[in-house]
């Protein structure tokens, strides 16, 4: 395999953000990018670290919810998050619509 230089790579990325904004469709598209790492074994080396910035914040306002103990509801508190503690989540017990009105209401949840 020969190395790939970034500008080839930004310029295929490029076209293929253009061609999909070009036909509009009724879902959202994804882009998967595979990367092969030479002088690395995966059986000797089983991990590396690494970070990449995203140009885009994926969710900017996200809304998330703790569910949990008293010790999760501080950590909760600390944060900023909402919370929900269990005696919250025994009320919700079998009351579907209360439950899909929770779901609606955050994008995630940390148990």
């Amino acid at each position: 395999m020969s190395k790939l230089q970034s500008e080839a790579l930004r310029e295929a990325i490029v076209q293929i953000v253009t061609d999909a904004k070009e036909k509009k469709r009724n879902f959202t598209e994804t882009v998967e990018l595979q990367i092969g790492l030479k002088n690395y074994d995966p059986q000797k080396d089983k991990r590396f670290g690494g970070s990449v910035k995203l140009p885009h914040i994926p969710r900017p306002k996200m809304k998330i919810c703790m569910l949990g103990d008293a010790q999760h509801v501080e950590e909760a508190e600390k944060l900023g998050l909402e919370y929900m503690d269990v005696e919250g989540l025994k009320k919700l017990n079998k009351n579907k619509k209360l439950v899909k009105k929770l779901a609606k209401k955050y994008h995630a949840f940390l148990a």
